[in-house]
């Protein structure tokens, strides 16, 4: 039987406030467990919460960003349940009136087609805090640091069919929201994780198949895996004759499969209620107009701009907006040295795997951006060849200084000098007087070949200096003569 894969996620997105959501505590990661917890984030009898502005105005942005109708009037909630890293016995969230409504976001996929992904509607809420379960004889420990932190929770509608969708679509998310500013989007500190909802169906059916939530995935990689092993799991336990459970699982990477962890609640198991602590927000249309013009140009736009602006491929654009860092990294190498696609294929083939070696983002890159447009100018004025640019450019990010001092100390200027070059391919082929008897002596396909072999040459006699279009254009010259 064909199955049909169908797939839903849930993104927490912690916001990038300086305090939390309902208190004055700082939101800093790292810090010392328990130091950044004030008598309103443990739950201590008679607190009030008061609520975070600047958590809302960051919500507004990612609600207008995604095209998303932005709720006038949004209400938070009780949502009751018990657990060690939950002091208060509820989390503050939103249920029925969310402060971010239906929208939708457009993923590029590895085809190059464009699949847009609906958005069911994004909420405000507080993180709780964390369980440590090492360094205790047996015993686990609690952290309520991050209890407090302000959520947006962005729940996709189950558009996506694949696990590869599903990671494009969270890395359009990421990518938005480090766009806009409102969360850094590290995923090995928790600022941003996903819960999969999977299920499968024949294909051809209407009807939703029995879900199972994954629960705080991390990373890509792990998403995608995740995902890929629940699709096996519920195939092989349905053809086997048993029924896929509603359930909650987490991901164990070690033995790339998925555990069950409990049953899956529905809405009602939390009792939800409107929070009596907190008043209704209502969001004035003032605020969004202003809220609206302070945007920054957005992924999707940036990908738009780099297709006309600088005639980049789909491909390659959607490469170089992937971040914001590396988008406006690649713009101030094309300014400096004045050709784009140039600049394109050294930003994401060159410096890209140096970044890759290295283990570091494109902000630390040991290269600058006006360093490597430096660079490139004198490639364009022949300065240097595109094989001693290599050279050029390791050098650069061993840190001995621009280009134009690594050319001048290393003495690799390229020789342009048609003379200098004409008596230099005469020496090589007077060393290779038989082979040029072949080549003169073979029909145009054999020549082809041949002809490689005396570049090859040439460049090495001149040690890779000299033009390789002048060598092209002299060499064929000599030989045809």
């Amino acid at each position: 039987m064909q199955w049909e894969v169908v797939i839903g996620l849930e993104i927490h997105t912690q916001l990038a406030t300086q305090s939390k959501i309902f208190s004055g505590s700082a939101t800093t990661f790292g810090s010392e467990p328990n130091t950044q917890a004030s008598l309103v984030d443990l739950g201590m009898p008679g607190v009030l919460p008061v609520l975070n502005e600047e958590a809302v105005r960051m919500a507004c942005m990612f609600g207008l960003a995604i095209d998303a109708e932005i709720g006038p009037r949004n209400v938070f909630a009780r949502k009751n349940y018990f657990y060690p890293d939950l002091p208060k016995g509820y989390q503050i969230s939103q249920m029925d009136l969310p402060i971010v409504g239906k929208g939708h976001l457009d993923i590029a996929l590895e085809d190059g087609t464009v699949k847009r992904i609906g958005v069911t509607r994004a909420h405000l809420e507080e993180d709780a805090g964390k369980s440590l379960h090492e360094d205790f004889n047996g015993a686990s420990g609690i952290d309520l640091n991050r209890a407090g932190t302000p959520l947006l929770e962005i729940v996709s509608e189950p558009d996506m069919r694949s696990a590869k969708e599903a990671v494009a679509y969270v890395k359009a998310i990421h990518a938005l929201v480090r766009y806009l500013g409102i969360c850094d989007g590290n995923m090995a500190e928790g600022s941003l994780r996903c819960d999969c909802n999977v299920s499968i169906r024949p294909k051809g059916q209407t009807e939703f198949g029995t879900r199972c939530e994954i629960k705080n995935v991390n990373s890509f990689r792990f998403i995608e895996r995740a995902i890929n092993s629940e699709i096996q799991r519920q195939i092989e336990l349905i053809e086997d004759g048993g029924k896929v459970i509603q359930e909650t699982r987490l991901y164990d990477p070690n033995k790339d499969e998925t555990r069950s962890m409990r049953s899956k609640e529905e809405a009602n198991d939390y009792r939800y209620f409107p929070d009596p602590d907190l008043l209704p927000v209502v969001i004035e249309p003032a605020l969004l107009d202003s809220i609206r013009a302070s945007l920054p140009e957005l992924p999707t736009q940036k990908v738009e701009r780099f297709q006309a602006q600088y005639g980049l491929s789909a491909y390659d654009a959607n490469v170089l907006a992937a971040s914001r860092e590396q988008a406006d990294y690649f713009e101030q190498v094309a300014k400096v040295g004045g050709d784009a696609k140039l600049a394109a294929n050294w930003v994401m083939v060159e410096l890209g795997s140096l970044l890759n070696k290295l283990g570091l983002d494109i902000d630390e890159s040991p290269v600058s951006a006006d360093q490597l447009g430096g660079m490139l100018l004198r490639i364009r004025d022949n300065t240097i060849s595109g094989k001693i640019a290599k050279t050029v450019f390791e050098a650069m990010a061993a840190g001995e200084g621009d280009a134009d001092a690594i050319i001048d100390s290393k003495g690799l200027k390229q020789v342009t000098d048609s003379g200098a070059i004409e008596s230099m391919l005469d020496d090589m082929l007077a060393a290779n007087a038989e082979q040029v008897e072949q080549y003169r002596a073979a029909d145009e396909a054999k020549r082809g070949k041949m002809f490689g072999f005396f570049v090859g040459q040439a460049m090495k006699a001149s040690k890779g200096k000299a033009n390789p279009a002048q060598v092209n254009q002299l060499l064929k010259a000599k030989l045809e003569g």
